[in-house]
């Protein structure tokens, strides 16, 4: 098990790596498929099919989209604001926006561009 995550470790690419098209292209696919997978183990859930691991994985899946679409509300507040217009979110303080990490606390290091 340990060698198979390591190499699907070294098989993707780190985050600078991921500016180019294809890059792109292999995130959005993986959102898709991700969703797709969800769907999927929801709908075993439902039918009463569903194994612990399914309900564990739908849970880890759940939570990654949760992230991902708190990560697209901050962009989408950080444009509005740089624009100018007035936004609400909730921060400590003028100059941060909070974000989310990975583990599920806030990041509000990332001082906001004038």
């Amino acid at each position: 098990m340990e060698a198979h995550f390591s190499r699907l470790k070294s098989d993707m690419p780190m985050t600078a790596e991921l500016y180019n098209p294809i890059d792109t292209a292999l995130y959005c696919t993986i959102g898709k498929v991700a969703l797709e997978k969800l769907t999927s183990t929801l709908s075993k859930m439902q039918d009463d099919t569903a194994t612990a691991e399914d309900g564990r994985l739908a849970a880890l899946l759940q939570e990654i989209v949760a992230l991902a679409k708190n990560r697209m509300s901050v962009a989408a507040n950080e444009t509005e604001f740089s624009k100018g217009n007035p936004v609400w979110v909730e921060r400590t303080a003028q100059s941060h926006f909070p974000h989310i990490r990975l583990h599920g606390g806030t990041h509000e290091d990332d001082k906001m561009k004038d």
